[in-house]
């Protein structure tokens, strides 16, 4: 179960649990009750805030402490603590999977499911009295795999010890001695031994050779080589610096055994292995793209729920940069259209092409090469960051532009007031019922055609729409209570040339969404570059917020 699934679950839980009181209670409960219940304190709603975004932070909390706890690194851990928003959290995840993945074209990531397989392995191999991925084998075996030798004394018993441990026999607890031909970032011929001192099955990992010696603590017991021939003493072990209780004498130990070689694999052996596979993010790649086809692009936002967002990708071309083909008395000029959304990981969340085809009279072709051909696509996002790429071909000509930019999808709260992005259009009007929230620019019932570069002239209207969402609705009409606050004011001055104030309750739509769809005269209007700025109001939930657009009048 993935956390969005797992807080889902959660939330329907927390409301059963609410509401399903049984009737004899409820019953009960209504006779004692004697005054209607107060509503919550601000000291109050905040405690059941921070109660709420506690419980909704155990999934990634989980996901830290438990499901990569060896091998995420410090720097992503302390970059993990300081995101706010779950999107983050999730980007995150998607990102820490995607920078370890040997193969990031495929739908497979195959770390990841080892990952999660070497856990399951762990917890059916491992468990003593905690779960076998939290033991100190869990960790090693989660961290670096399988061993390429394992030596396995699961009942301790008679044991002849090797030379660089002193020689001799003695009984031990049971030990497992693990042996890894390489380990990147650590070395060549790693020995790692787990001991089980308290024969309770919980081996933990040692530095010490000398750990699993039964026999260590019985005078004249379990000697060695060097004890048996004098040539040392078992007190001895007692008063060694090195770390060990190894009965060597004044023999010296190998070149793998000395202290500060153990303490340093020790420590490696502990620390999140290295990433393999980078970021494509931190990748530095260099490339030479030739705009060609000059293109113009943006990207408006209106939420249909709060976990979607319809996003309107817009993109506009200039006739003059198009090369047209005569077949006959039309001449023609066709640019093919590719685009692709992914995450920031680069995993595609939406694909789309498409064919534009622009026809005009062949003797005509002078005066239409001074328009524009305008294109829109309408694709449904969860909220979150994207990247947006766009190739476009002018197939008669050749030329091609390849462009990119970040997509932010914003978070509709239900509980907060909320506006979609304002569009500034020269073309603003009805659609017939049977084309209501179908075909390029239409949003709802409304098309909406955006000027790109917000330049109009003083014989036009100027079109504004805007969608407003989360009015508090009054308890007796069911309807909302506020304003719209409108201000045009100069850009070069901040000089105000325009104000007026609509009255909520006047606008098309509900509280939960209500639509401004306004034509604006600009003959009043000297040339030149103005701001409109948008102060909405909810009386009832004493909130606002506003929005505002640049444009230009010649």
């Amino acid at each position: 179960m993935n956390s969005k699934d797992f807080l889902s679950v959660f939330l329907a839980a927390a409301v059963v649990l609410t509401f399903n009181v049984p009737a004899g209670a409820q019953k009960k409960n209504e006779g004692q009750r004697e005054t209607v219940a107060k509503p919550l304190s601000a000291k109050e709603l905040r405690r059941q805030q921070e109660r709420l975004r506690k419980e909704l932070e155990r999934p990634y909390k989980k996901w830290l402490d438990e499901d990569v706890l060896y091998i995420i690194t410090d720097e992503e851990r302390k970059a993990f603590k300081n995101f706010q928003t779950a999107e983050e959290m999730e980007q995150f995840i998607e990102g820490f999977w995607m920078r370890r993945d040997p193969s990031p074209d495929s739908m497979e990531n195959e770390y990841k499911e080892e990952h999660y397989r070497r856990i399951a392995y762990c917890n059916e191999r491992f468990a003593s009295g905690i779960p076998g991925w939290k033991s100190d084998r869990g960790r090693i075996y989660i961290t670096f795999g399988p061993p390429d030798e394992i030596e396995s004394r699961p009942s301790g018993g008679t044991y002849e010890r090797p030379y660089e441990e002193g020689g001799g026999t003695t009984s031990t607890f049971p030990f497992e001695k693990w042996r890894y031909r390489w380990i990147e970032g650590i070395g060549t011929d790693i020995i790692v031994e787990f001991v089980d001192p308290t024969m309770t099955g919980e081996y933990r990992m040692t530095m010490d050779p000398s750990e699993k010696d039964a026999l260590l603590h019985v005078p004249g017991a379990g000697l060695t080589l060097m004890e048996q021939m004098g040539m040392a003493d078992k007190a001895d072990r007692f008063s060694r610096t090195d770390g060990t209780r190894l009965g060597t004498g004044n023999q010296p130990l190998p070149a793998r055994m000395q202290q500060f070689e153990r303490l340093q694999q020790f420590a490696m052996l502990q620390k999140a292995p290295s990433v393999k596979f980078k970021d494509l993010e931190a990748q530095i790649t260099s490339r030479i793209i030739y705009n060609i086809l000059p293109m113009q692009s943006r990207v408006d936002f209106f939420p249909a729920t709060s976990s979607t967002v319809m996003s309107n990708i817009t993109l506009q071309f200039n006739r003059k940069d198009l090369q047209f083909k005569q077949e006959g008395q039309v001449s023609k000029a066709i640019v093919n259209i590719f685009a692709r959304i992914s995450t920031m990981s680069r995993r595609p969340a939406n694909i789309f092409e498409d064919v534009v085809t622009v026809e005009v009279p062949t003797e005509m072709l002078q005066q239409a090469s001074e328009g524009q051909s305008i294109y829109q696509k309408s694709v449904p996002l969860a909220p979150g960051m994207y990247r947006l790429n766009v190739v476009a071909k002018d197939i008669v000509g050749g030329n091609m532009v390849n462009y990119e930019q970040a997509l932010n999808v914003p978070r509709m709260e239900e509980d907060q007031l909320f506006t979609s992005s304002i569009i500034l259009a020269d073309v603003l009007e009805k659609v017939p019922t049977k084309s209501i929230g179908a075909g390029q620019f239409v949003i709802g019932s409304s098309k909406v055609r955006p000027r790109m570069n917000e330049s109009f002239k003083r014989s036009e209207k100027m079109g504004i729409f805007l969608k407003l969402y989360n009015f508090q609705a009054e308890e007796k009409t069911n309807k909302p209570q506020g304003q719209v606050d409108y201000e045009i004011v100069r850009a070069s001055d901040n000089s105000k040339v325009l104000e007026f104030t609509e009255d909520i309750a006047a606008l098309e739509g509900s509280a939960s969404q209500m639509t401004i769809e306004k034509l604006l005269p600009l003959g009043s209007l000297e040339p030149g570059k103005y701001i409109l700025k948008l102060k909405v109001t909810d009386r009832l939930k004493n909130e606002s917020l506003t929005q505002q657009a640049q444009f230009s009048i010649t």
